[in-house]
């Protein structure tokens, strides 16, 4: 019998989640918590069981797996918060990856974190807590990718790149191999990094 997984967030990144994690078949959806959504209600007819204020009882009573699925683009920081409150609820962090991903076993992905389709996390990576690695985004060797940072849609990072906590890196965005990106960077889609970015904000091609 698989164990039941609460999703938290209802929107366009839950649909994508609701995906991966009915492609592995590890988990069953119990139910999504979204306060803009109306409650019976259903997301791709899993049910909207409530907002954020039910959170608690859902996890004593339903299960203790949850999958933080808001998005994340400007600023993690909605992520953040529903998993400091979360984890005071002694929940657990399932980590979900896609088996149409690829994930090296000399690889390391931390708890909550997410591995989309056709995702590429190569030989000595390491992925942080509660992010998310879209799909066909590309890890090259012994890259790393810090705590609640988002690599979207088909970005690269190139071997040795550290992406610190907190970040964002866009669409088809490549970044060149060794350099460093500083915790809450913003690295908008298509933009090619070439240098190490020491402050964190808004950082286009450079």
């Amino acid at each position: 019998m698989k164990e039941k997984i609460l999703l938290i967030g209802g929107g366009g990144h839950c649909r994508s989640c609701i995906d991966v994690i009915e492609t592995e078949g590890k988990y069953e959806i119990a139910g999504i918590v979204d306060g803009a959504l109306e409650k019976g209600s259903d997301v791709l007819g899993y049910p909207v069981l409530g907002e954020d204020e039910d959170i608690p009882e859902l996890l004593s009573k339903i299960t203790t797996n949850c999958l933080i699925t808001v998005g994340q683009i400007k600023s993690p920081a909605v992520r953040v918060k529903l998993v400091e409150l979360t984890a005071q609820l002694n929940a657990s962090f399932p980590i979900i990856v896609s088996p149409h991903a690829y994930v090296s076993s000399h690889a390391e992905v931390n708890a909550g974190s997410i591995i989309m389709h056709g995702a590429v996390v190569h030989v000595g990576v390491k992925v942080g807590a509660h992010c998310i690695i879209n799909s066909q985004a590309l890890l090259e060797h012994d890259s790393q990718v810090g705590s609640f940072t988002h690599i979207s849609t088909a970005a690269i990072l190139n071997g040795d790149v550290l992406v610190n906590d907190r970040c964002f890196v866009g669409s088809s965005a490549t970044l060149y191999q060794g350099i460093n990106i500083a915790s809450g960077v913003i690295v908008p889609a298509g933009s090619v990094v070439r240098k190490s970015i020491t402050k964190p904000g808004v950082v286009r091609s450079v």
